[in-house]
């Protein structure tokens, strides 16, 4: 399923005018305000800006690309990764980066998109658990901290035995409510 910011990828591959001044007036300034606070320029800022802006929609010319999250933190993403390599090589070169070498592959997009499938899949995971309430939703947070099943029953002030029974019971509550949530299908759990 799309998500509603794929209007962005499109405006992008399409070269609508409004959305992409929408993208720059919208996006631009976290960029800019992240390049800043890391040691760049607003020329810096602007340049990485752009150069993700391309990758995004040669990627989506060229192969399609389809969002899944929110534009914001996919542009984000990728202008981060730029501006850590930009950051790699004046480290270690002393030099000004090659714009050619800026450029961002498959994998970078990729492991960007991932990223955020991640973070929404654990924001899906705490709201279905906040939603579950109760002592299933402590004696799950307790388990998943890294105490063993023994701690979160002397926790929880419950026997061993019924801490590893309500357990059970407690995923499969949890893994039900995941699972109704429309976010489901589009996380690619």
């Amino acid at each position: 399923m799309k998500h509603p910011d794929q209007k962005y990828i499109e405006a992008l591959v399409s070269n609508n005018e409004i959305l992409v001044e929408e993208i720059y007036r919208r996006f631009s300034g976290k960029i800019k305000w992240m390049v800043i606070k890391n040691n760049g320029t607003e020329a810096e800022a602007g340049d990485i800006f752009q150069e993700a802006l391309l990758a995004i929609s040669h990627r989506a010319k060229t192969q399609g690309l389809i969002l899944s999250c929110p534009f914001d933190a996919f542009i984000y993403s990728i202008c981060k990764n730029l501006w850590l390599k930009v950051l790699n090589k004046k480290k270690s070169h002393s030099s000004v980066t090659d714009p050619e070498e800026m450029e961002i592959g498959e994998d970078s997009l990729q492991l960007a998109e991932e990223c955020l499938i991640q973070e929404q899949r654990l924001q899906l995971l705490n709201e279905k658990l906040d939603e579950l309430g109760g002592k299933c939703a402590e004696l799950l947070r307790l388990n998943w901290s890294g105490k063993s099943m023994e701690e979160v029953a002397e926790d929880l002030q419950i026997s061993y035995a019924f801490a590893r029974k309500k357990k059970v019971g407690c995923m499969d509550k949890l893994i039900n409510l995941i699972k109704r949530d429309p976010q489901f299908n589009t996380l690619k759990w």
